[in-house]
């Protein structure tokens, strides 16, 4: 698993990459309650816009960590967005996406330097 400074992570398995938000995003949410994923078939960049958030504190854009098309959203998640707070790097992914450049994975940070820059926040 990767992780962006905008608190999303990745997991590639082959050229698919599942993406969501990392616990400490979810964390500072606060309780979600609707999520908005973008459709399958669209294509996603890296840094834009690729889904929203809302909770009872306010609504997050969440950025694309990588570029790719969208193969899987996670649909589960508009009857359940809790699932976001209550498993957000499991069952509360957002989207997979297959990936047009695998690069851009290998660039993000491990769990480690993801730790170490939380702790300078």
């Amino acid at each position: 698993m990767r992780f962006s400074k905008d608190h999303e992570w990745v997991e590639l398995a082959d050229d698919i990459a599942t993406i969501g938000i990392t616990a400490y995003a979810a964390q500072q949410l606060g309780d979600v309650v609707f999520v908005e994923l973008p459709a399958v078939g669209k294509t996603v960049t890296a840094g834009e816009e690729m889904a929203v958030v809302e909770s009872v504190k306010a609504a997050s854009d969440v950025f694309a960590p990588i570029s790719g098309i969208v193969t899987h959203a996670n649909d589960a998640l508009s009857d359940n967005p809790q699932t976001v707070n209550d498993a957000p790097e499991h069952a509360g992914w957002f989207v997979k996406v297959q990936v047009s450049d695998p690069r851009q994975v290998e660039v993000m940070m491990d769990r480690a330097a993801y730790e170490a820059y939380l702790a300078t926040l």
